[in-house]
């Protein structure tokens, strides 16, 4: 393949997990280790060898990271969704094996390949972030996912943006699409990656589709015509083989490849891209941020609707995912998942449901908030969930270690992140302490542990007026003031809330408790509020203009503390409604004479959102500096890059095919006296004939 003009290789470990090798009873680390640490050695010899005889066409290693041979998103029991026969920390485990072995035999490149289960990757990714910290060091990272058929879906289900979104955290140097797919049937998705990755791009297709005895029949010269496309459009970096391919294919590829320019890396808006099986990318629109306000399904948390706490303690978790589902139906753009109870095992709980969640694409199709106030609750969530997530939440609240440690594991696993006020000292009720903590939590989450702004979601506390508790009286006040300043201070980041919290003093009247939400939300948002965990379908009816305007006064006397004794007069005038009538259609209750409230004591006749005159500049946040050193070949390969198509080869298989091994290939010394048949495990071939392995390469 080198011979032929292939620029990068990769290691023959496509299989070479404990997971994999488990089939063939070579799980032990040992054997692993052997198997990933040799072929590296073997590829890495090769390159220098090419190297060597042309220095101005330095060659690279690719440690070839599979998917495994299970996944994490799809039960493998038809009768049970919610069965998996591995877990995440299991795959993390292996996948940090390989990765350590790999690079102690020296690889260039990591590349996390062949994604039909976005989770596998996010293991992956995890588990290559992890390596580097440990480390100190970090090489490039190639990510390449799997369309399996003309749907544009990974076998997980996610469209290729959707998996963009979810990978996006690994910053990979390049990003494909390799595999299952011949070149004119995946150009149309590698188009579509090329114009949302801000990074290089890059497809390694089939030779055609297989025949009827599982082949490949697609000459060299017949796979360049189907590639001349992704070149003449420069939607692509880097080009080469999978399944089928030769030297005669790789050798035509590359020679095509030398008559085109790169793909030029498009800058792409830096905004929150959020993702279940399709993506969501969030845009705010600043003149009506009400429009574009995103809904976060709140009755899925077992605080947000009895009905469904029921289900989940009683083990029904069919009603569970019906509750679901109608969230999504009536508009919910987020689900909101928290499992904190004492009746409930919180763990067992989000992973069986997160779980059945992913079978259910009509559910699974949105992006999950994983809430709960115990980190190792979200974590159980975040293991499960292929698409871009937000955790809800962290704090300040045991300290700044503690803090950083939770936001670097949100980070590994690509979440957004919302960030409770609260520290140290307790919970932020009033507008300085709203105001000071946020911006104390972004800046260390910006400088010092690398979270993007656009992924930090604020959630300045949502707390109960209407309580008769004169302290109380400001708290909405103080959200929305506090809303406004942070979004100021802190460029870029985001606003949440519990909205449902504003009004409970008035559960059981739906017309006030809901022209409280109508009402919050109008001010809020006209105040940078970006989302809020709501009751969807409520929140979309409630229009705040067509709040009747009678109630909307006392209630925005309240909201807005316009006056002393607004709540006592919001008592008066609640009474006289009929408790399940809508606020967009007020009952009154009989037919008693006009109703007349207390007089207002010490009204204000000034807008009590009105921002402080004198404002504190923006602060300047330094860029966040890693402590990880990265290798020189991200230089090299940069300038590559952008001076020509590179060419890789990724088809080993296809390459072994053609010497007609047999068993005793297989086993050699090392495995002569093995109990389990090891014909077809290519993997082992670097251990037992690294003279093929070599001659390929």
């Amino acid at each position: 393949m080198l011979e032929v003009g292939a620029d990068i290789i990769e290691t023959n470990t496509f299989s070479g997990t404990c997971i994999a090798q488990a089939d063939y009873e070579l799980q032990a680390e040992e054997e692993v280790r052997l198997i990933n640490r040799r072929a590296a050695e073997i590829a890495k010899a090769c390159c220098s060898e090419y190297t060597a005889k042309d220095p101005s066409k330095p060659r690279f290693v690719a440690g070839a990271i599979g998917p495994t041979n299970r996944t994490l998103s799809v039960s493998p029991s038809v009768e049970n969704p919610a069965f998996r026969n591995v877990t995440f920390d299991e795959v993390v485990a292996a996948y940090h094996t390989q990765i350590d072995s790999l690079m102690e035999g020296g690889v260039d490149i990591l590349l996390v390949e062949t994604i039909f289960d976005t989770l596998n990757a996010k293991a992956a990714i995890y588990a290559i972030e992890q390596y580097f910290d440990s480390k100190g060091v970090r090489i490039p990272v190639f990510v390449s996912g799997t369309i399996v058929d003309n749907s544009g879906r990974t076998l997980s289900g996610q469209t290729n943006e959707a998996f963009w979104n979810s990978v996006q955290h690994a910053r990979p140097m390049a990003l494909g699409l390799n595999c299952a797919l011949g070149a004119k049937d995946m150009i149309e998705y590698v188009e579509n990656l090329s114009k949302c990755a801000d990074t290089y791009v890059f497809a390694y297709p089939n030779a055609g589709l297989p025949n009827c005895m599982g082949g490949y029949d697609q000459t060299g010269e017949e796979m360049r015509e189907e590639l001349r496309p992704f070149l003449e459009q420069g939607i692509v970096n880097m080009l080469g083989g999978c399944c089928g391919t030769t030297t005669e294919h790789i050798g035509e590829i590359a020679d095509l490849a030398k008559g085109f320019s790169p793909r030029k890396v498009p800058t792409v808006e830096s905004k929150m891209r959020l993702s279940g099986l399709e993506p969501l990318n969030y845009t705010p629109d600043p003149s009506c941020a009400r429009k574009t306000f995103l809904n976060i399904g709140e009755r899925c948390n077992v605080a947000g609707s009895i009905m469904y706490k029921k289900a989940i303690v009683d083990g029904d978790y069919e009603k569970a995912l019906a509750i679901a589902r109608k969230q999504v139906e009536q508009g919910a753009d987020v689900l909101d998942i928290n499992m904190d109870d004492g009746l409930i095992d919180a763990v067992s709980a989000m992973t069986k449901f997160v779980n059945l969640l992913i079978s259910e694409p009509d559910v699974s199709k949105v992006p999950f908030m994983i809430d709960s106030s115990k980190f190792h609750v979200v974590e159980a969530g975040l293991k499960c969930a292929q698409g871009k997530c937000i955790v809800n939440s962290i704090s300040l609240k045991e300290g700044e270690e503690n803090f950083k440690r939770c936001a670097k594991i949100c980070k590994w696993h690509g979440a957004s992140v919302v960030v409770m006020a609260f520290d140290e000292n307790g919970q932020a009720a009033n507008f300085e302490d709203k105001v000071n903590i946020c911006q104390r939590a972004f800046r260390i989450l910006v400088e010092e542990v690398g979270i993007p702004p656009h992924d930090i979601i604020f959630d300045p506390n949502i707390l109960t007026v209407g309580t008769g508790l004169s302290e109380h009286n400001n708290y909405a006040v103080d959200f929305i003031r506090a809303t406004r300043e942070i979004k100021r201070l802190c460029p870029g980041c985001k606003i949440s809330g519990g909205v449902s919290n504003i009004a409970f003093s008035f559960r059981g009247n739906e017309a006030v408790r809901r022209g409280f939400h109508s009402s919050f939300l109008h001010h809020a948002c006209n105040a940078g509020m970006d989302m809020g965990i709501v009751n969807a379908a409520q929140v979309r009816a409630d229009i705040y203009e067509k709040v009747d305007k009678e109630l909307l006064e006392y209630v925005e006397d309240v909201l807005l503390n316009m006056c002393d004794n607004g709540t006592e007069r919001m008592l008066e005038y609640a009474a006289t409604l009929e408790p399940k009538c809508k606020p967009t259609a007020v009952v009154k209750k009989g037919t008693a004479p006009a109703f007349q409230a207390t007089p207002k004591l010490n009204a204000k006749d000034y807008d009590t959102l009105v921002p402080p005159e004198k404002l504190c500049a923006v602060p300047v946040y330094r860029p966040f500096e890693s402590s990880i050193q990265p290798s020189a070949n991200f230089g090299v390969l940069d300038k590559l890059f952008k001076e020509r198509v590179l060419i890789i080869d990724g088809a080993m298989g296809t390459s072994i095919q053609a010497y007609k091994l047999e068993e005793s290939d297989f086993r050699g010394d090392r495995y002569e006296k093995h109990s389990h048949s090891l014909q077809g495990n290519n993997d082992l071939l670097v251990v037992t004939r690294p003279d093929v392995i070599s001659e390929i390469h």
